[in-house]
């Protein structure tokens, strides 16, 4: 099977993942798994991950998101960083949404970074979901 047919039976492919020193992933688990059930693709790319292997993965695997999980408190230079990425390697087309422990205040200037979402605490895995369903363009048909 080709890439291009595996890609055809899936929904939007979406790289969750866990950037900088935050070891606390059961939330990102838990967003992929619902991602999955909801059908799209999903590759976690585990923790620890820089920046630039969270916009190496996404372009590799041919991506129509990002959702980056941040619990450490580097949310605006971690999303500013991604930003700058995708944006170098012409790749603004990848919707670049997040989660965690994120200050309301922040959300603006996050916005202006060209995140599309933030999900704070309480956001429900079904809302999550029908966002993704709603707002990520699915390509895997082009």
């Amino acid at each position: 099977m080709t890439r291009a047919t595996i890609k055809d039976m899936a929904g939007r492919r979406i790289v969750v993942a866990k950037p900088g020193l935050d070891g606390h992933d059961r939330g990102a688990k838990i967003v992929a798994r619902a991602l999955r059930d909801a059908g799209h693709e999903v590759i976690y790319t585990g923790l620890h991950q820089t920046p630039e292997q969270i916009v190496q993965t996404a372009i590799a695997e041919d991506a129509d998101a990002i959702g980056l999980s941040v619990l450490s408190g580097a949310h605006m230079t971690l999303f500013r960083s991604l930003s700058v990425l995708l944006h170098e390697r012409d790749a603004d087309d990848i919707v670049l949404f997040g989660g965690g422990i994120i200050p309301d205040e922040d959300l603006p200037a996050l916005a202006e970074l060209g995140v599309a979402k933030i999900f704070t605490p309480g956001a429900t895995t079904t809302e999550i979901a029908e966002w993704v369903e709603q707002s990520v363009p699915d390509t895997s048909s082009a």
